[in-house]
C-alpha cells in the first residue's frame, strides 16, 4: 500500500507492508514537475492501494488525488478519530485536531510509554501522550523560519540576510535574528517538556518529526538530558497504523 502524507509544502510518500515502511520520498508540490514525478513513483506499483493524509489546501489535495485517479487508484482518506489503535484524543471535537498530529500520536502509541511528540514542520506542534494512550492535549507554535520572516517583515531594519542560528551570542543583526528564532523554538519545546514532567509526575521521552527535527535534536538532548527519538516519516508511521499495516 502507498502511504501519502501531504503537508503544506511537501508530499512524503512510502510503500508500506506489514513488515514496515520502505524508503521515504519527498516531493515539493510547488515544483512545476510535481505531478509527473509523483506519477512516476506511483506507477512503480501498478494498481496499488493508497491511504492519504492531508493538511494541505484543498486545491493541492485535489491535484494529488487526480494523479492517483489517473493511475486507477482511489485513495482512502485518513481522518482524526476520538479513539483509534489505543489512543484517546483530548479534543472534544476530533475534527479540530489536525490529522498529522493525530497520526503522530498513533506512531508514539505504537512505541509504548509516555511521549511528548514534537513536529517541526510549517508549524511547530506539541502533543503529550501518556502510557495508557491518553492524549493530554497539545500546543501549536510558530516554526523557526516563520519567526524570522515575521520579525523582519514587521521590522525591516532587521533584514540583514539569513544569519547563523547556531551561535551562542550573536555579534551582528543577521545572526541575532537567526539565533533568536532558534532559541524561541527550543524554548517552546523545553517549557512544554517541563510542564509534561509536572503533568505526568516523571519525564516523558521526546519523539521528533517534521523536516526541521534533525537540527533541533542534539540541542534538546543536551539541554533536557531527555531521551530523544527522531522519525523521518512520523506521520507515515501513524498512517500505517491507521491503515492496519502496523
Amino acid at each position: 500500500m502507498w502511504l501519502l502524507d501531504l503537508g503544506n509544502t511537501r508530499l512524503k510518500l512510502a510503500w508500506a507492508e506489514a513488515a514496515g515502511l520502505g524508503p521515504v520520498s519527498a516531493l515539493a508540490h510547488g515544483e512545476p514537475d510535481f505531478e509527473a514525478r509523483l506519477a512516476r513513483l506511483l506507477a512503480s506499483r501498478p494498481a496499488a492501494p493508497a491511504c492519504l493524509a492531508s493538511v494541505a489546501p484543498a486545491g493541492v489535495r485535489l491535484r494529488v488525488e487526480a494523479v492517483l485517479h489517473s493511475l486507477g487508484i482511489v485513495p482512502r482518506r485518513a481522518e482524526t478519530r476520538a479513539e483509534c489503535a489505543g489512543v484517546r484524543i483530548a479534543y472534544a471535537d476530533p475534527a479540530r485536531l489536525g490529522v498529522d498530529r493525530f497520526l503522530g500520536l498513533l506512531a508514539a502509541r505504537r512505541r509504548g510509554g509516555d511521549w511528548l511528540v514534537a513536529s517541526f514542520g510549517s508549524a511547530l506542534t506539541l502533543d503529550l501522550l501518556d502510557a495508557r494512550g491518553c492524549h493530554r492535549g497539545g500546543l501549536i507554535g510558530i516554526a523557526e523560519q516563520h519567526q524570522r520572516a515575521a520579525l523582519v517583515e514587521r521590522f525591516p531594519a532587521l533584514q540583514r540576510g539569513l544569519g547563523e542560528p547556531a551561535v551562542a551570542w550573536a555579534t551582528d543583526t543577521a545572526d541575532a535574528v537567526a539565533a533568536g528564532a532558534r532559541r524561541q523554538a527550543l524554548g517552546f519545546v523545553m517549557a512544554a517538556w517541563d510542564d509534561a514532567c509536572a503533568e505526568l509526575g516523571h519525564p516523558p521521552r521526546l519523539l521528533l518529526g517534521g523536516g526541521d527535527a534533525l537540527r533541533h535534536a542534539d540541542a534538546l538532548r543536551r539541554r533536557l538530558g531527555a531521551e530523544v527519538e527522531l522519525s523521518e516519516g512520523l506521520v507515515l508511521e501513524g498512517l500505517a497504523v491507521f491503515a492496519g499495516l502496523a
